[in-house]
């Protein structure tokens, strides 16, 4: 026979339809800044079947699974490439900004919306990304090795020491964003707007800056060896103890 306290913690959810039964623990404890984590902190009353008890929640519950056991184990399941963006959209509406440490490899995660969302270390090893929106997100040490991010949206996020080595990263926007120590080695980075970005210790060693805008941006002591930077805009840009032997600039 459960304990008294056990059943007190025991919750009932009505998702759009769907039922579901979970605990408060699991609720509040992985994301306690969530919608979720509030309206089960004890300090909101929410309003009950009088008969079964149940919560409803007036949202489609087709991937609310997916929410309870990214709470319950920290997990990101394996989707369809439209599901993706449909799951996003819930975690959004539930508040579950915390994805850090989320495995989004070799998946298609085409237009989804990461803004804001705390992605610290997660991975998007090989994603199709094209279009995503990271603004003002955390990236600090992601892995988004020969990613496909073509015309994604970074301005403003922070992504030291991430790993972008042989990504697409034509077109993206990388406007104010912190890319403080991160590896870019290889990376196409062809009309990519990095206008008062911080690049310093970047290591750009290989990566294609043709017609790419650095204005404003501060590259010192970045690692620039050997790049062609004759197409690049380099308008007030920062340059001090960057390594700049043998590469290739404008007359």
């Amino acid at each position: 026979m459960a304990k008294e306290s056990d059943s007190f913690s025991l919750v009932r959810l009505n998702i759009g339809g769907k039922k579901f039964c979970t605990t408060r623990d699991t609720l509040t404890q992985r994301e306690p800044d969530s919608m979720l984590a509030a309206m089960f902190s004890g300090r909101h009353t929410v309003c009950q079947d009088p008969e079964k008890g149940f919560v409803f929640v007036d949202r489609d519950g087709k991937h609310f699974r997916h929410i309870l056991n990214w709470l319950r184990d920290g997990v990101v399941p394996t989707l369809k490439n439209s599901e993706y963006a449909e799951l996003l959209q819930e975690a959004e509406y539930y508040q579950l900004l915390d994805l850090s440490f989320a495995d989004f490899s070799y998946a298609c995660i085409k237009n989804v919306f990461f803004s804001r969302a705390n992605l610290l270390c997660a991975k998007f090893r090989d994603v199709d990304a094209e279009g995503a929106i990271f603004h003002n997100a955390t990236l600090r040490e992601c892995e988004f090795t020969g990613a496909n991010l073509r015309g994604a949206l970074l301005a403003g996020a922070s992504l030291q020491s991430a790993n972008l080595q042989d990504a697409c990263l034509i077109d993206c926007s990388f406007c104010q964003a912190d890319l403080r120590s991160a590896h870019l080695q290889d990376a196409d980075l062809t009309n990519a707007n990095l206008e008062g970005a911080i690049l310093v210790g970047a290591n750009l060693k290989g990566a294609k800056l043709s017609n790419a805008n650095l204005r404003g941006a501060n590259l010192q002591r970045a690692y620039l060896r050997k790049v062609n930077l004759r197409d690049t805009h380099l308008e007030g840009a920062k340059l001090d103890g960057a390594n700049l032997l043998g590469a290739i600039r404008r007359h």
